[in-house]
């Protein structure tokens, strides 16, 4: 599509924006599409919370003036100081909210395991201080872009106590769901401090077992939605993928879309990786990638064997991403002749598990618990094959990082990693990786062992899907250009439908 001259102005809100603050996609997202956004023309701007890990000195982040003061319904008035900072490599302008008494912890959401007792009024206050934010800034945005189940009840604030507000009353809300699981479920009390008036308590919009949902609430009241892979948009409408929310998003199914999240190439780049042994082009993959797997059989203490394929995982280690499936695999798949790399954490159980793994099997599986962002790099470069066994993927990210290394992917065909990795085929040498669809330890096991048989027994074949995945391209200028023509459409639905706008009228 043609650009529009119009500039737009858009707000996103989220809980998360790399490289500030991430637990997953949706950092990544919010962290990379404003830029792009920019780029074209439009007026992005971001308001994240300011966690106690954001570093004020570090990202050179400066104090705006006044106090912001955010009402927060039965709690009365509350108060915050705004910073201001810009998206790294931009002019993006990022504002955190500094709450000490909500946002001044360790964790994002949860610490030990345990969400924190209060996400009910962090997560209103962020979506309320996000809209008054606007007042303060006197920055009227076309779009509100909210992110999940924390910023959920941004749609609803349009469409109830924001709806005639000098600024944002006329903006639209695209609501993009990153993960359908976590919701937002919380006591009914919480319509209290949402201060939107019980009548909005209901099966249809706020309710769900008797609780708030935020989530819900947001699908509901949203002008448009959107998911992160068009597989994840058709699947979240079935019991499987749902969570309890299928037929919610069903009802909106006809204003419901699919974008696939894009690649950073600047960062995730074989050619120019500050963090591989060797750069690399797909003209030189082969002896590349054969100095980089030296390079990670070092590092995680493997034997130095150039004639074994290597598999790589950099993940978090539960159930989502498929750590059930590869726990019950992993003995079996050590009986083949191969090494395999582990990087992540999660699950306590799976620490405890896949350490003793890599103590009986020292020569072959080797694991770190944590993340290091210069060890992920290095196992895309240096393993032969990567593993995403995930019981469903929204997106995914690391497949097609995966592709661009020249790593052929072994994924569950499900959301993102059915959209972006092409099945191989034997015959036409095409194809990008390996794919299995049954959520099984059996599944898993037999891909695996196809994707080492093609290494010892079909090179050809094996070149061709590297050949094949570095030639694919997965970026945000395509992914922005969608975005905005969603933006249109969501201002128009919004400004030019008066039934719309009655149906949420007071």
């Amino acid at each position: 599509m043609m650009n529009s001259p119009e500039k737009l102005s858009i707000l996103f809100a989220a809980s998360e924006a790399a490289p500030f603050a991430k637990e997953g996609g949706l950092g990544d997202v919010v962290g990379a599409l404003p830029k792009y956004l920019s780029r074209m023309g439009h007026d992005a701007r971001v308001v994240i919370p300011r966690y106690y890990s954001v570093n004020r000195e570090k990202f050179d982040l400066r104090p705006l003036p006044g106090t912001l003061v955010v009402p927060m319904g039965i709690m009365g008035n509350q108060y915050c100081s705004v910073l201001e900072g810009r998206l790294p490599g931009s002019d993006v302008p990022i504002y955190f909210l500094e709450h000490e008494g909500y946002y001044g912890r360790a964790g994002l959401y949860q610490q030990d395991g345990e969400g924190y007792l209060d996400n009910d009024n962090r997560f209103v206050f962020l979506s309320k201080a996000a809209l008054e934010l606007c007042k303060m800034l006197d920055f009227r945005p076309d779009v509100v872009h909210a992110h999940d189940w924390h910023t959920g009840a941004i749609p609803v604030l349009l469409n109830t106590s924001y709806l005639h507000d000098r600024l944002v009353g006329d903006a639209a809300a695209l609501l993009t769901l990153h993960n359908m699981q976590h919701q937002g479920n919380f006591y009914p009390g919480l319509m209290e401090v949402l201060g939107i008036g019980w009548k909005h308590f209901n099966y249809l919009e706020m309710e769900k077992d008797d609780q708030v949902n935020l989530l819900k609430g947001g699908i509901y009241h949203a002008t448009l939605l959107n998911t992160v892979s068009a597989g994840y948009a058709r699947e979240i409408q079935t019991p499987e993928f749902g969570w309890g929310l299928e037929g919610v998003v069903r009802d909106r199914g006809r204003d419901l879309h699919g974008i696939l999240n894009g690649v950073d190439y600047e960062e995730w780049n074989p050619a120019s990786d500050r963090f591989i042994a060797a750069h690399y082009s797909a003209r030189t993959v082969k002896k590349g990638k054969a100095a980089c797997k030296r390079d990670l059989q070092e590092t995680m203490g493997l034997p130095q064997r150039d004639d074994v394929p290597l598999l790589g995982v950099v993940s978090r280690m539960v159930k989502q991403k498929g750590t059930d499936l590869l726990a019950e695999a992993i003995h079996r798949i050590l009986e083949m002749d191969l090494q395999f790399v582990m990087v992540g954490n999660g699950e306590p159980w799976s620490h405890f598990y896949f350490g003793d793994i890599a103590a009986q099997y020292p020569e072959k599986f080797a694991c770190l618990i944590g993340y290091n962002e210069a060890l992920a790099h290095k196992v895309e470069a240096g393993s032969d094959f990567f593993v995403m066994p995930s019981a469903f993927e929204p997106c995914g990210l690391n497949q097609m990082y995966s592709l661009a290394y020249g790593t052929p992917p072994i994924v569950r065909a499900t959301g993102g990693l059915e959209d972006s990795v092409e099945n191989f085929d034997e015959e036409t040498l095409t194809g990008t990786g390996f794919k299995f669809w049954s959520h099984s330890a059996q599944a898993l096991f037999d891909t695996v062992g196809w994707a080492v048989y093609t290494y010892y027994n079909n090179p050809q074949g094996l070149a061709a899907l590297r050949k094949n995945g570095m030639a694919q391209r997965f970026t945000w200028d395509d992914a922005a250009l969608k975005y905005e023509e969603l933006y249109r459409k969501a201002i128009k639905l919004r400004r030019g439908a008066e039934y719309y706008r009655n149906r949420f009228g007071e």
